[in-house]
């Protein structure tokens, strides 16, 4: 399987999302659609995750060197929180806004085709590349759908009120977030001790990293000194702008040219 293959992988799970989505909100009307739609929008996940697959084993290595390869698993792990929170707290509605990401992401992938290139630089071959890389990926998943369930916990409440269970999911994503992130700059510091000999170099990447890390423990602090509700929900629906940077705007910085952390495009 291989980039060529990708739009016809691609089309099919945003069709399943698309359908299944609409027969679920037709099942607030009609409870017996609830669970078709659901399927349909499980059948579009297991498409992609289907291509991953097969995609992870033409390349003979895994899928996280470039940028779109990035954004695949992204499109394919939002999902999955969506169904998860819906398992976990019988919330129905973030798994519209997970399934409208994962869209986005694979038609970004549509528009901006990614070279097919088997080679893997040295510093990747290690056994830090496939730990630190996912557990980036999913820390910027949940915190993504923590963004997107405090937005609409914004716009859903009235001004002088908050939404308990929507501001309750908020909270405990970014709080998992917050853990995989922190994982992540471990795992890349040990990393980069085996790969150039320093724990920590400033590189723009790392620094981005460092500071995201650090806007999401200053989250963690207002929460614990009871910052006004609201207040917390914009702070978590803003805070991902940071994280964008860090994972792909800081590569168009003058200073992350000649970055050892900038995605290869091919």
């Amino acid at each position: 399987m291989t980039w060529v293959e990708f739009p016809y992988a691609a089309y099919t799970a945003i069709a399943f999302w698309a359908c299944g989505g609409a027969v679920s909100l037709a099942g607030v009307r009609k409870p017996g659609l609830k669970v078709p739609g659901l399927l349909l929008m499980l059948a579009g996940s297991a498409v992609m995750v289907l291509f991953l697959i097969l995609f992870w084993v033409g390349l003979d290595r895994p899928p996280l060197r470039t940028l779109g390869e990035t954004r695949l698993w992204y499109a394919i792990l939002i999902p999955l929180v969506g169904f998860l929170v819906e398992y976990r707290w019988k919330i129905t509605w973030l798994k519209y806004y997970c399934v409208v990401l994962a869209a986005l992401f694979l038609s970004i992938n549509l528009m901006s085709p990614d070279l097919y290139d088997k080679s893997l630089m040295p510093a990747l071959q290690s056994i830090w590349f496939i730990p630190h890389v996912v557990v980036y990926l999913v820390g910027y998943v949940l915190l993504a759908a923590s963004s997107a369930a405090a937005w609409h916990t914004l716009l859903r409440s009235p001004r002088g009120g908050m939404r308990e269970t929507g501001e309750s999911v908020s909270h405990y994503l970014a709080l998992l977030g917050f853990v995989f992130l922190s994982f992540g700059l471990v795992f890349g510091a040990l990393w980069a001790k085996e790969a150039w000999g320093h724990y920590w170099t400033w590189d723009p990447k790392e620094t981005w990293a460092l500071i995201s890390w650090l806007v999401y423990l200053g989250y963690m602090h207002a929460n614990a000194m009871n910052i006004g509700r609201r207040s917390l929900q914009w702070y978590l629906g803003l805070a991902f702008l940071v994280l964008l940077v860090s994972w792909f705007g800081v590569n168009y910085l003058p200073s992350a040219q000649n970055s050892v952390h900038s995605y290869q495009s091919a």
